[in-house]
């Protein structure tokens, strides 16, 4: 078991990083505002279930790979980056369909789908790899044993944690864009912008250098 000053200790280094907008809160507040707010909770979900595969690949050992090899990190890298470039593509491309009726649904998707792309985009940030496999194991104690169940149960708190924060930014998001669904060139411009915001996130990932 974790001893409790050092799960103390990462809960709020964790809330901390969580709480600091990057790329996966800019994804969600973009669904949010372009899809509403069940979608970007769907969001949340599936980027979480995603980044939680990454804690267990880390505490697998598979993070270390990831962090010392630059082939591997610069491959997991651009397919995280391909996939946000395409979502914005296709998001930019039907941002008129967001003026399709006043308030209403917009070209709809299945909740599976939703999470998928969630799951996808959690799934291949290589910085959150480098990141469990840089600070989990500082947070474990020897001593108690078991540290790859040590390394799960901090990920798993981190993706609590993880859950309430973004969750709050997804309801934000999906009430702006509720209060906004009265304007059809207002939500037209809306989508137009989540597009652009999601190809600048993969544009941003592909170019981004390791520390």
């Amino acid at each position: 078991m974790v001893p409790a000053s050092s799960l103390a200790a990462f809960a709020l280094a964790a809330a901390i990083i969580i709480a600091i907008p990057g790329p996966s809160v800019l994804f969600v507040i973009s669904r949010g505002v372009v899809l509403g707010r069940r979608a970007a909770l769907a969001t949340v979900l599936g980027n979480c279930a995603g980044v939680y595969v990454q804690v267990a690949a880390v505490a697998m050992g598979i993070g270390v790979v990831v962090e010392r090899s630059a082939a591997v990190y610069n491959a997991v890298k651009l397919v995280g980056a391909v996939y946000l470039a395409w979502l914005g593509v296709r998001t930019f491309q039907r941002r008129r369909s967001l003026a399709a009726a006043l308030g209403g649904p917009v070209e709809p998707k299945s909740d599976r789908r939703i999470l998928r792309e969630g799951f996808v985009v959690g799934l291949t940030n290589p910085k959150a790899a480098v990141f469990f496999a840089a600070i989990l194991p500082q947070f474990t104690a020897a001593s108690a044993g078991h540290v790859p169940l040590q390394m799960l149960f901090l990920g798993l708190v981190f993706i609590l944690i993880a859950l309430v924060l973004d969750g709050t930014w997804a309801l934000a998001a999906g009430t702006a864009r509720e209060r906004l669904a009265a304007s059809p060139r207002t939500l037209e411009a809306i989508g137009g912008a989540g597009g652009v915001v999601l190809v600048g996130l993969g544009v941003g990932l592909a170019v981004t250098g390791r520390k």
